[in-house]
């Protein structure tokens, strides 16, 4: 993507900084639910983050590990089970009680649910060193859904937003970066975006300083959002140097700090 288009907002529609659930009001709520979500609505807060996976049958389902057992107890990877087996899995006890039999939603679940009163942060969870049908197929439920504009789609992977971008060029995409020793070296500060050319990046909060910002938004004319970051005052520092989104655990802590910089 060219540096003009870069320059324009990825929702012409919302306020800015955009603030982002991450997985829902995760601290309230077991993660990636849709009592983590509702909480979202119930809350005011604009922007949802999430994160997709295709199981075995073919559905997007919503979950953020590649493996079941953290919060569901089976042990099993989300692309080798089937969606009725997905459906069976309790995905609320491990956070408490309260939340027993919560299950794990599917995409469509969710865009019926939230619809258009929130902005979306959808993150591709794969590995593999080639896009295939997560990419297509979530390209085509968000056009079903029309939410083109409602959405970007991030991942760490930047193959999978380069096969995002190949069938539908015109969405918001991201890149996501951390200094993790997981990541290939030159994934770790953004190199990604030389491959997948995206018009949003994504460092963690470990890597906002005021050169980074300088040179992301002036120098490279990049939207920046950051994560995870669940303290307001940490963030609107972040804010201060430039970034134009924050993705929390507790967006519901963070709304105040955020509505006094959409009225200044």
């Amino acid at each position: 993507m060219k540096r003009k288009d870069r320059n324009k907002k990825p929702f012409d529609f919302a306020q800015y900084p955009l603030l982002f659930g991450h997985r829902g009001c995760s601290k309230a709520a077991p993660e990636n639910t849709l009592a983590s979500f509702q909480k979202v609505l119930d809350n005011n807060i604009p922007g949802l983050e999430l994160d997709v996976h295709l199981c075995k049958s073919g559905e997007i389902v919503v979950i953020h590990d590649l493996n079941l057992k953290r919060t569901t107890g089976l042990d099993a990877l989300v692309s080798e089970t089937n969606l009725e087996d997905i459906k069976k899995l309790d995905a609320g006890s491990w956070f408490g009680s309260s939340f027993k039999n919560e299950r794990i939603p599917t995409l469509d679940e969710v865009f019926k649910l939230m619809g258009t009163k929130v902005y979306y942060d959808i993150e591709i969870k794969h590995r593999n060193k080639q896009h295939g049908d997560l990419e297509k197929k979530l390209v085509e439920k968000i056009a079903e859904w029309n939410m083109q504009n409602q959405v970007i789609v991030s991942s760490f992977n930047p193959i999978a937003i380069l096969g995002v971008r190949k069938a539908n060029p015109q969405l918001n995409t991201a890149v996501i970066y951390t200094k993790w020793k997981e990541l290939p070296w030159y994934l770790r500060t953004g190199g990604g975006k030389y491959i997948c050319k995206p018009n949003i990046l994504k460092p963690t909060r470990h890597q906002i300083n005021p050169f980074s910002m300088f040179f992301a938004k002036k120098v490279e004319g990049y939207t920046v959002v950051t994560w995870t970051e669940d303290d307001p005052e940490k963030a609107e520092k972040y804010i201060n140097m430039g970034v134009d989104g924050i993705v929390t655990n507790v967006p519901e802590d963070m709304l105040d700090m955020v509505r006094k910089r959409w009225n200044t």
